[in-house]
This record gives structure tokens, sequence and C-alpha cells, in this order.
């Protein structure tokens, strides 16, 4: 049987940050709840345009930002976690 594992320590943030869909420019103001090495919990107005891949940063750069992928969703909110 494996061992099981931990989870990363999530730190509660509730800070503006800036979601762009992967190849996209637009940026899209979000609220991030929580963060942790690994990923982060966020809201945004519309989920429904937000897919796979996105890029999330504190600014409106989002070249600045880290490349991340959708894990979950329920309603406005979502789940991401950092790739590479």
């Amino acid at each position: 049987m494996p061992a099981p594992t931990k989870r990363d320590v999530r730190r509660s943030v509730q800070q503006t940050g800036w979601v762009t869909l992967e190849g996209g420019f637009a940026a899209r103001e979000c609220v991030v709840h929580d963060l942790s090495t690994t990923g982060a919990k966020l809201t945004v107005s519309d989920s429904s345009v937000l897919s796979g891949r996105v890029r999330l940063a504190f600014s409106r750069d989002a070249s600045k930002g880290r490349k991340c992928q959708v894990v979950w969703r329920r309603g406005r909110s979502f789940g991401v976690k950092f790739v590479k």
C-alpha cells in the first residue's frame, strides 16, 4: 500500500490576481483565496471561459505569472496546480 501523501500547506491570501488563457493576451481579474507551493484556489466572475491551462499573475503583466493547469471547478471558483 502506498504511503499517504501530505498536501502542501496552503496559506490564505485573499488577494487580487489576473488569469490569462494559454496563448491569450486578455487578463481577467480574479481573487486568489489561498496559495501553496503547488497551486492555488481562485474565483473569477465567469469561470466558463477558463479551460485547461492558464497563467496566474499578481499584476496585469501576465508574462510575469506562473503557468497553471485547472484541476477542479465549483461554480465561479476553481483550483489550479502550477506546471512548468
